[in-house]
């Protein structure tokens, strides 16, 4: 190491000579000027700049050429005396003395990854009754270490693991929460659609029961009729059906799920994300194919959004189910390579659905 960084301060060394021997062809009025401008120019960076960070190399030409200067000339320079001391220093320091890493040793990281298992599997132990099982099974660590490692993990203490987490209490609240909602197509010939459709909580199966261009109550009453055998064969039960205060959702709408004991919730008014899941799928719905085609009619939509509700129900990943689809499970790692995998188009390409070839 030391015959290498002198070989590169020999060549720094030869470099510099060169540069200083190509100096004794200019006069000195040309040098004086050069030297005038380097400063001013020195003096609008360092107003500019914070402290400047230099190399080893840069340290070693200012140390060597400082040495050449008066004492006088040296206090505008943005090195002080101190400087390179402080740089001599670093330099004895690195070489003479012993790397060294004061406090306790690293705690192992295997240690560490079963000090969570046994926090995560176990809500209810607390940071001793862990350090205890840590010290049966052979492991000398301390209990504060075990404190740390809990805390480093972002897990609470005992009382606070022990109850069910937000995520599981909101996954047990989704089982039996639909929500139903209406949203437009502006056709090509300037006739706007409505569209009625309903989702469901926990498993974000969506079904668009209906398209049309004049949507009455009577007319979302029946749609509500329609559905009733479809969540029966399905072995879906409502509890809790969720919807704004459109007028068009009558009484009559309302008594079809009543009369399931499903308790009608409405939203207050103005307030969307109250039912954020519905509008959430209105946003996909718009993003992935309405915006992306030129509606022709009501048969043409009710086509296009078939297909796209059997894509969104069974291929389409949720990343709430943890990137599966609402009617299909991950599938099992696969054997095939990925060279493998086909694409299927859906409604002339809009959307892409990846495969394994059989």
């Amino acid at each position: 190491m030391i015959t290498g960084m002198g070989l590169r301060f020999g060549y720094l060394i030869a470099r510099h000579l060169v540069a200083g021997l190509a100096l004794l062809g200019r006069s000195e009025s040309a040098k004086d000027v050069e030297i005038v401008v380097l400063r001013h120019q020195l003096g609008v960076l360092l107003r500019q700049v914070g402290r400047p960070r230099l190399s080893w190399t840069g340290r070693a030409v200012i140390a060597a050429l400082a040495m050449r200067l008066p004492p006088t000339r040296r206090c505008g320079m943005i090195i002080t005396p101190a400087t390179i001391l402080r740089w001599h220093r670093r330099l004895i320091a690195r070489r003479w003395t012993t790397p060294s890493r004061p406090g306790r040793p690293p705690v192992p990281a295997g240690v560490r990854a079963l000090g969570k298992r046994l926090a995560v599997e176990n809500p209810g132990w607390g940071y001793r009754r862990i350090h205890g099982e840590l010290r049966t099974l052979g492991y000398r660590v301390g209990a504060s270490t075990v404190w740390s490692i809990l805390r480093g993990h972002g897990l609470d203490p005992a009382p606070r693991r022990s109850g069910s987490t937000w995520s599981q209490f909101v996954t047990a609240q989704a089982e039996g929460i639909v929500a139903c909602d209406l949203f437009h197509i502006d056709t090509v010939f300037l006739r706007r659609l409505y569209v009625f459709f309903t989702v469901e909580h926990a498993t974000r199966r969506v079904r668009i029961l209906g398209v049309t261009a004049h949507p009455t109550g009577q007319w979302l009453t029946q749609a509500a009729r329609n559905l009733m055998p479809d969540l029966e064969d399905a072995g879906t039960r409502i509890r809790f059906l969720i919807l704004d205060r459109d007028a068009k959702f009558v009484p009559s709408f309302d008594a079809v799920f009543t009369a399931v004991r499903a308790d009608v919730i409405k939203i207050p008014v103005r307030a969307p994300r109250a039912n954020a899941i519905a509008e959430r799928f209105v946003g996909t719905i718009r993003r992935e194919l309405l915006d992306r085609i030129l509606s022709l009619g009501s048969g043409h939509a009710r086509l296009v959004l078939s297909e796209y509700e059997d894509h969104y129900n069974n291929h389409r990943p949720h990343r709430t189910l943890d990137q599966a689809a609402p009617r299909r499970a991950l599938p099992s790692q696969p054997d095939d390579p990925p060279g493998h995998v086909i694409r299927r188009d859906r409604l002339g390409g809009i959307l892409h659905e990846y495969t394994h070839a059989a």
